[in-house]
């Protein structure tokens, strides 16, 4: 299964290895698709593919760490 999501980063966490850690923990293939990075807010198109169980657990990880996940509308990235 494929899910394409935003993540919205404050400020304090831009400097975290969050994706990596995502990586580390769960049995997924993370692609990012687009990303926008300035010093206040980072952007991040991020495709998760995988069992829908470990994407699931990826999007409550970034959740719990603070990262706003929306779903990308209709899975497209343009």
């Amino acid at each position: 299964m494929k899910k394409r999501v935003y993540l919205t980063y404050t400020q304090e966490l831009i400097p975290e290895p969050l994706l990596y850690e995502c990586n580390k923990k769960f049995n997924l293939v993370t692609n990012i698709r687009q990303a926008s990075i300035s010093a206040e807010i980072g952007i991040v198109a991020l495709e998760l593919d995988g069992d829908e169980d470990e994407i699931q657990r990826a999007i409550t990880f970034f959740s719990e760490k603070g990262v706003k996940v929306e779903p990308i509308e209709l899975d497209i990235i343009e």
